[in-house]
């Protein structure tokens, strides 16, 4: 009887170290690419790579950052912040990382819905008046932007801000409607926003039209903005404070901010334009002047859920980290392995996005673009990898069968950065070496 309990507590013994074991691997800790099952010589065609990307001018440079099994066997920036003077980017460069601002407000709202603060088949009136007894665009006239409307089958849902199907469109960079029926309400994309409250936008934005009938339709636009002014309501935190408090202070994330601070500015990593001819200029304002990209240092008020933050790879390595785990990191838990489940499997049905290559063979979860079975042949990313990217040129995913995380971040725009995106996955995926 004796040598059965200690047999028994040999084997609880090991399993429980090896439980630590696993635990303290989900902590992120740069190791060599063995470690993580990678393959050192195979890594170094992706060293390679970005540096000729360099050399070809497709780019001024880009930072990677990929970690497996917890393991961080590659996080390197090749090319320059500003190719004039030949000063080097820096993987710890601050970026303007645009809609991955997404994800956070997304796990913002998840982790008060697991606090009770509301049911996801909430109409977003309940909380918002002016969303109450909306109207459908039905017709629009592009001579003089007049338009017609129909009632709202049912009401907008904080799942349907959640899964982009609500029918709330983007200003600037969406349809001619779109644009110009945002521009007569003063709504803007939300990034660099100046002399106007979040709370008046998104008050106004509720008694526009929507663009399809809620539900009906996936059409990316101003539904995490709206999700993230919920969040200020449901936790009565500014955005900024709820980011700080609630997601990065526990995190150890120090570097993600709406506001960069003035100790940190000169950090921010310049932004560029390219052309066909390979001239690479770095750009002060964007989108014909309207954007100035200082706005990350310029102090503002007013937090863009859907677009505001700027941060550092590593940063946002470990807040992905943390889903990988299951919604914890580090011994803080934000959310359940279930939330995470949630947000991170399809949510839409028989609708398809809208964006990206091959949107149309992958589906949404919460915040999320999800590869899916129809979708996998036309990747080496597993089925039910996670992703997104921001308009500035930076982006990651999560292949949570690979136990992996990569993300790869640029600032610029041109016509050969597609090139880099289309490169860079086949080289980190043929690197796997286990």
């Amino acid at each position: 009887m004796n040598r059965y309990r200690i047999v028994l507590l040999s084997l609880f013994s090991s399993v429980m170290l090896s439980g630590a074991a696993r635990a303290q691997a989900k902590i992120l800790t740069e190791a060599a690419p063995e470690a993580g099952g990678f393959s050192a010589s195979r890594l170094a065609r992706l060293d390679s790579g970005m540096h000729r990307w360099v050399q070809q001018k497709w780019v001024n440079g880009s930072v990677v950052l990929i970690a497996r099994h917890g393991k961080i066997v590659f996080y390197k920036a090749h090319g320059y912040n500003d190719p004039a003077t030949k000063t080097p980017l820096s993987k710890s460069g601050i970026f303007r990382v645009a809609s991955q601002t997404k994800a956070l407000t997304t796990v913002a709202a998840m982790m008060l819905w697991e606090e009770g603060k509301f049911s996801l088949e909430d109409p977003v009136s309940r909380f918002i008046p002016s969303f109450a007894n909306q109207k459908v665009l039905a017709t629009f006239n592009q001579k003089d932007t007049t338009y017609t409307t129909v009632p709202a089958k049912r009401p907008v849902t904080i799942r349907d801000l959640l899964t982009h199907t609500s029918g709330l469109g983007y200003p600037a960079i969406g349809s001619p409607a779109e644009n110009a029926i945002y521009a007569k309400g003063n709504l803007t994309g939300g990034v660099g926003v100046k002399d106007q409250t979040l709370s008046d936008a998104m008050t106004r934005l509720g008694s526009q039209p929507l663009f399809f009938q809620p539900g009906e339709q996936w059409k990316y636009g101003l539904s995490t903005d709206v999700l993230g002014y919920l969040v200020e309501k449901w936790s009565g935190l500014t955005l900024e404070d709820y980011f700080l408090k609630r997601i990065c202070q526990p995190l150890g994330m120090k570097d993600t901010y709406f506001n960069v601070p003035p100790e940190k500015a000169t950090r921010l990593v310049n932004f560029f334009l390219g052309d066909s001819t390979g001239r690479i200029q770095k750009q002060s304002a964007v989108f014909g002047g309207a954007l100035n990209m200082n706005y990350p240092i310029q102090k503002h008020d007013y937090f863009s859920g859907g677009g505001g933050l700027s941060t550092t790879i590593y940063d946002y390595a470990v807040f992905l980290q943390m889903l990988l785990n299951g919604g914890e990191y580090n011994g803080v838990r934000l959310l359940s392995r279930n939330t995470v489940r949630l947000m991170t499997m399809n949510q839409i049905g028989d609708l398809n996005p809208n964006v990206g290559e091959h949107a149309r063979d992958n589906k949404f979860g919460f915040g999320f673009l999800v590869i899916s079975e129809k979708g996998s042949p036309f990747t080496p990313s597993q089925v039910g990898t996670y992703s997104w990217g921001g308009v500035f040129s930076t982006s990651y995913w999560v292949d949570p069968k690979e136990d992996m995380l990569v993300l790869i971040y640029r600032q610029m725009w041109g016509p050969y950065v597609t090139n880099t995106d289309k490169a860079f996955k086949p080289l980190v995926y043929q690197a796997i070496n286990d």
